[in-house]
């Protein structure tokens, strides 16, 4: 039985698998000779057609020298992720299919496939000559292509040279419906079957078929029809595939139950012929005819949306888009992508995860308009462990632009898939921080403070232009620090917004960008860094995963990672290549010590006090002017994650204040009020069981000492106040607490005078 190769459709892309060269005598079947009689005897009833000038004599020209077998690329599979642990957790791909050898392929399947599609193909050449006579008949007499007669080798020449189309244009001449163009597919029909043996053409064909709603290959369409492989198929399930081939669209049994119809009349069809060629017998034929279709459909795998883990996802897929260590043009990584066939084994941990996400998800619903996002790096290597949002990935219904889901990669930056940003905040105090430690300041260094300041002298951004702002009056924020005297450590501590414009002024605005950028600073949306006074308060819009980023380099004492999410790549072939860390080495270690010995600060004095992970941590709260975004970044030896809020609508328009978020209200969002138990929460969780590392003690010698006018006095007083204001044992309780807090003043002067011996411990370790 022929059948009419053209009726079939075979929608696709570019990707052909590549395949071994196997050159094959043609023991059985016609030969060459034979296949050219059968092309005379029918080009004595072909005319010339059209303009064409097709004659017998150009047929038999055409056949004197075959050209090459069509070129084969790979043909485009899917793309898997792994976890950290080898946990499949994502796919994506051009086209859903997974290319098998024809020995994974059940033998009824073959058979099958042969019995309706090409059932004398072990017989023939690659031309079937009864099915191309009666074909070129019928097409003469019509004046075109009517019918086909195409053998499965033919079928294969076409899909070959439609897939590896690189234009639509290319795959229009593919199928266009002319006797040029058969003509063409015989002659690569013939090279193909003089390359390969019949067994390797099969194979070929089963993997490059569409069989429907969205599977191809044989593999696919086995899982997708029927939740099931290809090896494993059954009688009545093999004929349902075989019948599908022909004509997808009509029978696609994603798309209804009159199309599950023509399908169930497809597969009884398959069924008679492989009973009339003796493949099954009549009784086995009629018990599954008798049998229901039984589709299992199972759900086509593929997409950051289909992911239990879409952001991570979503991320990975941007990497491979736009980062050149895995092609040098992006035209070259696109099509790597689309070719698929690899196995991704990601940085990403299921546990870490899940932590991230509990600890959002108990604090924001998804239908709130704020927002909330984390990630988690690890410091010293910059694998990103966790990329999570307090909304769903995904469309909203009725294709609102608010609702419970989002397709921004909240976490990540615009290259990644994410949006604009919000505002860092205070976050970027530290790179003030961390310059003015390079430059030689100490913990005790400081100056007094006033009420309010104007930057309206001494800033240059790095092109060396001015870019003073004499109109602008910087007050400290509310819950954050106030004027008066403050040290290096208490103006973090307490994040004073004044102290540290000062600061910046000092130590130079442009030593402090510069300083950020080696730690891997770069804006959400892509733009160059505002290079105003307003910097060190975080102006700039970021995204969580850069801010983790880059504290994480502290825990690392000092060594930048930029954060990366693919270890290793295994191609189709399981060859594997290694994807290492690009690390380098930004601040000294004894300058990223420092920073850590005044972060930690943050949680025994200053704005986190009273919140703990139950171990060594460091971080810095974030609350932007006017509490249009809120942050909370910070980091231990091990991990440093990073908490963003803000709200989708836009955060100058809907700043955080009386706002009502998860089931909590807000009078106004500050850093620490809900970014800050954020991280605590997943930073306990997601480090439980595992020993901490401790941070390094600084050099006192060289960062201990220093001294702020006024400082101790104001200290005094400030305690002195407090105490006045308790009376019972609660407060004196408390008084206590107070003055072992203060003794931080009286450790850290010990340790200036290199006085504390191998038994010393921090302070707020007790």
């Amino acid at each position: 039985m022929t059948t009419t190769d053209d009726a079939h459709e075979h929608p696709g892309e570019p990707g052909v698998r590549s395949v071994r060269r196997v050159t094959v005598g043609m023991a059985a079947g016609l030969g060459i000779a034979g296949v050219l009689g059968g092309i005379l005897v029918a080009g004595i009833a072909l005319p010339v057609v059209g303009g064409g000038g097709v004659t017998v004599k150009h047929v038999a020209d055409l056949f004197t020298k075959l050209p090459p077998p069509p070129s084969e690329d790979p043909l485009s599979q899917r793309t898997v992720l792994l976890d950290k642990n080898g946990t499949e957790f994502a796919t994506f791909y051009e086209k859903n299919r997974t290319v098998v050898p024809l020995a994974a392929v059940a033998p009824v399947m073959r058979q099958a496939i042969l019995a309706i599609e090409d059932s004398r193909f072990y017989e023939h050449a690659g031309l079937d000559i009864k099915g191309t006579f009666r074909a070129l008949i019928a097409n003469t007499q019509a004046g075109g292509i009517r019918q086909g007669g195409s053998s499965l080798t033919q079928q294969l020449v076409k899909n070959i040279l439609v897939e590896s189309a690189e234009s639509e244009a290319e795959r229009d001449r593919a199928r266009a419906p002319s006797i040029q163009r058969k003509l063409n597919e015989l002659r690569l029909a013939l090279a193909m079957e003089k390359k390969y043996t019949k067994a390797e053409i099969l194979e070929r064909y089963l993997n490059i078929s569409y069989y429907g709603a969205g599977a191809f290959g044989v593999e696919a369409a086995a899982r997708r029809f029927f939740s099931t492989t290809a090896a494993q198929l059954t009688l009545a399930q093999a004929a349902t595939l075989a019948g599908a081939v022909r004509a997808p669209a009509t029978t696609d049994p994603a798309l209804g139950r009159q199309r599950q119809r023509r399908l169930t009349e497809r597969r009884d069809l398959v069924l008679d012929r492989m009973a009339e060629l003796r493949m099954v017998s009549t009784a086995q034929a009629r018990a599954a005819k008798r049998s229901p279709l039984g589709i299992k459909l199972q759900p086509a795998p593929g997409g950051c949306f289909e992911s239990k883990y879409p952001f991570f996802c979503l991320y990975v897929y941007r990497e491979l888009q736009n980062n050149p260590v895995f092609g040098h043009t992006r035209a070259e990584r696109l099509r790597r992508l689309a070719v698929g066939g690899l196995t991704l084994t990601t940085t990403l941990d299921p546990r870490v995860q899940k932590a991230a996400q509990r600890a959002i998800s108990s604090r924001v619903d998804p239908a709130d308009t704020e927002v909330a996002a984390e990630a988690m790096v690890e410091p010293g290597t910059g694998r990103v462990r966790a990329l999570a949002a307090s909304k769903r990935y995904g469309a909203n219904p009725g294709g609102r632009k608010l609702g419970p889901a989002t397709t921004y990669n909240l976490p990540a930056d615009a290259a990644h898939g994410g949006g604009q940003g919000f505002q860092a905040g205070s976050t970027f105090k530290v790179y003030t921080l961390a310059t003015a430690l390079k430059k030689g300041w100490q913990f005790n260094q400081g100056f007094n403070t006033p009420g309010s300041y104007v930057p309206s002298r001494g800033f240059r951004n790095c092109k060396g232009v001015p870019v003073n702002d004499p109109g602008s009056v910087i007050h400290n924020a509310s819950g954050e620090g106030k004027g008066g005297p403050h040290s290096l450590a208490t103006g973090t501590w307490n994040s004073v917004n004044i102290f540290y414009m000062m600061l910046e002024r000092e130590v130079g605005l442009c030593d402090v960008v510069k300083t950020s950028r080696s730690l891997g600073i770069t804006r959400a949306d892509g733009k160059a860094l505002r290079e105003v006074p307003t910097f060190t308060l975080g102006i700039n819009e970021m995204d969580p995963l850069t801010v983790a980023a880059s504290f994480a380099t502290f825990g690392a004492r000092g060594r930048y990672c930029r954060p990366v999410t693919i270890v290793e790549i295994t191609d189709r072939d399981g060859n594997r290549t290694p994807i290492s860390s690009s690390c380098s080495q930004a601040l000294e270690p004894e300058v990223a010590d420092a920073v850590n010995w005044v972060l930690r600060g943050v949680f025994a004095r200053g704005t986190m006090k009273g919140q703990s992970i139950g171990r060594h941590a460091a971080g810095k709260t974030g609350t932007t002017d006017g509490y249009t975004s809120a942050w909370f970044a910070g980091y231990t030896p091990d991990l440093a994650a990073a908490v963003s809020i803000g709200d989708l609508r836009g955060s100058y328009r809907h700043p955080l204040r009386g706002v009502t978020i998860g089931d909590t209200y807000y009078g106004s969002v500050q850093g620490a009020s809900l970014p800050g138990p954020i991280w605590v929460d997943s930073m306990s969780e997601a480090l439980a069981g595992s020993a901490g590392t401790p941070f390094t003690r600084p050099d006192m010698a060289r960062f201990g000492g220093g001294h702020t006018p006024g400082l101790e006095r104001a200290e005094r007083e400030e305690s002195d106040r407090r105490r006045d204001r308790r009376g019972d044992r609660r407060d004196r309780d408390r008084d206590e607490f107070d003055d072992y807090d203060h003794s931080f003043e009286r450790e850290m002067a010990d340790q200036e005078a290199g006085i504390f011996g191998e038994g010393w411990r921090w302070p707020w370790d007790d």
